[in-house]
């Protein structure tokens, strides 16, 4: 079986690279990354030492893998400029990162009549859905979870439209072609591999903050730490594709959300309270109410769709999860500060 990963030297896709190198042994694996991020590299090298190459290819260029010769079974696309922040300075960057890769996916995925298995993101959900939702729970102390068919119309930011758009190209490409697909869309993953970078996402962020006694902000919704989110770890995520890899045809052609689920909703305030459990340190809490225009206050996943069709769902909770990042940190520290 070969597998080529986009976005291999990234955390999701270095992870999955490793995963399913030591779990599907007779596998060939290629993974394939611009090596744009300062840790890239060091997860090029963690990939070499496990006998995984990466080829250093700019995905957003068309035509960008016409020729390679290492003929897919699976394409697994991890690839994407992840954060929002960015999105809105760089704009071509964004497109050109997460929606003519994934033309260039497809197109391999095309000659090659690989599967193809889509990383997506909660993001492709409008920001107002997220703040109605915010005011509900906020009111009746009860999650609303977002299903597949939840609501699209409004704006997403940038990073959102263009996941958006390439689930819808995926589509298009299915019913001409006939190339056959899955779609995850992921909310926050988490887990060790991530080096604490803002662009990272908060969890490993406030992990890292704790441990170096850093002070840590309440950003935006007032100040007040309320946000929430789901979060889903990275050895459960690993563990999903693994299985969506096995039984492809279950899956097939369709569209899913993964997520931590109910199990693992967090807020800010409490996510500051378990870093803190776990690493004796209490540490400063700035607060800063103006709110970005593409932040959004709540996101949770609902499982409901690929628990039936899979039994799929998390085994990691939230403390366990913090406690491997936190494990991971501290054997790693003095390589992690080399990224700062």
């Amino acid at each position: 079986m070969n597998i080529i990963i986009t976005g291999g030297c990234g955390f999701v896709g270095s992870s999955l690279c490793l995963y399913l190198k030591k779990n599907l042994r007779k596998s060939k694996i290629l993974s394939i990354d611009n090596l744009s991020k300062s840790y890239s590299k060091f997860n090029e090298k963690i990939l070499k030492k496990n006998k995984i190459e990466n080829k250093k290819i700019n995905l957003g260029k068309f035509n960008s893998l016409k020729d390679i010769k290492f003929k897919a079974d699976y394409i697994i696309d991890c690839s994407a400029e992840p954060a929002v922040e960015v999105s809105k300075k760089k704009i071509v960057k964004v497109i050109e990162s997460n929606f003519l890769s994934t033309v260039n996916v497809l197109e391999k995925a095309k000659k090659d009549q690989s599967k193809l298995i889509f990383i997506s993101s909660s993001r492709v959900y409008p920001i107002d859905s997220s703040y109605k939702k915010f005011k509900k729970y906020l009111k009746d102390k009860k999650h609303l979870s977002y299903m597949e068919q939840s609501e699209f119309t409004g704006p997403k930011t940038i990073y959102g439209f263009t996941k958006y758009s390439s689930e819808k190209l995926i589509e298009e490409y299915s019913y001409s072609d006939k190339i056959k697909y899955i779609i995850n869309r992921c909310g926050l993953i988490s887990g060790p591999g991530q080096y604490g970078k803002v662009e990272q996402g908060l969890v490993s962020l406030w992990m890292w903050r704790h441990l170096n006694k850093m002070n840590v902000t309440y950003l935006g919704h007032n100040g007040k730490g309320e946000q929430v989110r789901d979060i889903l770890f990275i050895k459960d995520f690993c563990r999903l594709i693994l299985i969506q890899i096995k039984t492809f045809k279950i899956f097939e052609n369709n569209l899913f959300c993964v997520g931590g689920g109910l199990k693992n909703v967090t807020n800010l305030k409490n996510l500051t309270e378990i870093c803190k459990k776990i690493t004796k340190n209490k540490i400063k809490i700035l607060r800063k109410s103006k709110t970005s225009i593409y932040d959004i206050p709540y996101y949770v996943t609902s499982l409901k769709k690929i628990k039936k069709i899979s039994n799929w769902e998390p085994k990691i909770n939230l403390e366990q999860g913090l406690t491997e990042i936190y494990n991971w940190m501290i054997l790693n520290k003095k390589k992690i500060r080399n990224f700062f």
